[in-house]
């Protein structure tokens, strides 16, 4: 078996049976990672609560991550913890994101439009959706104790990823985050789960992924796309993204449209819309880049009061956008801007 690595933190907070909580996704590194940790964990006598926690993302998972997991579980025979974001899925938190974007722009509380889909440096996905929902579950279920938190990341996966360390302490002091296989191989993690009996989750095996998370995800890369989109379940899912690209005019993967990987999926009407959105994108863009670097939105935002020049650029692309897009935007001209500007800086000095 492939030996796990640890650190003189980690170390001593499972000599003191520390609760462990293994997040499980139904990818091949986080079920490598639950039974390595498993293993380890029985070595040195550990008796402290273990358990398996799953955030459930809704329609954008595989049909069969939960049942991964679930079957993970009972292979170990502990808890499998299910959570999910009270307000909605995935695909709701994006849909919220554009809806709230839009009433943001037409009542000028921001100066461009925001788009709806999470992106690599903006992995709210992550954040939101299991991050934060994990650790308020784990703080309720072991009020008062330091949680030991695995995770599957392994630095083999990026350049990012690679320059992570093996254990680091939360943000908050009350829980650590562990990752035990980030010396591991692709093939070591296959390796580990094929000695288990447990086989993977069949994304790989039946449908070709090289990565397991959403089905359609802002990391994923040209062929796994491909391979998602082929897949019978993905496809409502798909058609639902294709019509958030086209009423937004942003594609998935910025200028990689979802549209464009399986078009033959999308009717004749629908790729007309698309190829109507991916003008009106070009269109979007062109007229905010007339917006200087000294207008764009900053914490704080206002800051201080256009010039009339400024406003009048402001006006122009406000007017252009709400066009393009079909927006019902207020403050379309020099004199109204300016008084929402100095409506806005009032308020910021009431509070």
């Amino acid at each position: 078996m492939s030996a796990i690595v640890s650190t003189a933190e980690i170390d001593a907070l499972l000599a003191a049976d520390s609760p462990v909580a293994i997040g499980v996704s139904g990818g091949k590194d986080s079920q490598a990672a639950a039974l390595a940790t498993f293993d380890h964990l029985d070595s040195i006598g550990h008796r402290g609560p273990r358990v398996l926690i799953h955030s459930d993302l809704g329609s954008v998972e595989w049909n069969e991550s939960l049942p991964v997991c679930r079957r993970l579980a009972a292979y170990l025979g502990v808890e499998l913890i299910v959570v999910s974001r009270k307000a909605g899925g995935l695909l709701e938190r994006w849909q919220s994101r554009w809806e709230s974007s839009v009433r943001r722009y037409e009542n000028l509380e921001t100066v461009t439009l925001v788009l709806p889909w999470s992106t690599p440096s903006m992995r709210f996905c992550t954040s939101e959706l299991k991050t934060h929902v994990i650790a308020a579950e784990l703080r309720r279920r072991f009020k008062g104790q330091t949680v030991v938190n695995v995770t599957g990341v392994r630095r083999e996966e990026s350049a990012a990823r690679a320059k992570g360390s093996i254990a680091s302490r939360d943000a908050d002091g009350k829980a650590w985050s562990w990752r035990p296989i980030s010396d591991w191989t692709v093939a070591q993690v296959f390796e580990r789960i094929a000695a288990s009996g447990l086989s993977p989750h069949e994304a790989y095996t039946r449908f070709g992924m090289s990565r397991v998370s959403c089905r359609f995800c802002i990391m994923s890369n040209a062929s796994d796309m491909a391979a998602a989109s082929a897949a019978p379940e993905s496809h409502g899912l798909y058609r639902n993204m294709v019509d958030m690209e086209i009423v937004s005019t942003f594609g998935f993967q910025g200028s990689r449209w979802l549209a464009d990987v399986a078009p033959h999926l999308l009717s004749n009407y629908v790729r007309a819309e698309v190829t109507q959105a991916k003008h009106r994108a070009a269109e979007r863009v062109a007229l905010e880049k007339l917006i200087t670097e000294e207008m764009l939105y900053v914490k704080g935002w206002p800051t201080r009061m256009l010039t009339d020049a400024e406003a009048t650029t402001l006006a122009k692309v406000r007017k252009g956008v709400s066009e393009l897009i079909g927006l019902r935007s207020r403050y379309l001209d020099v004199a109204s801007i300016h008084g929402r500007y100095a409506e806005l800086m009032a308020q910021k000095v009431a509070a």
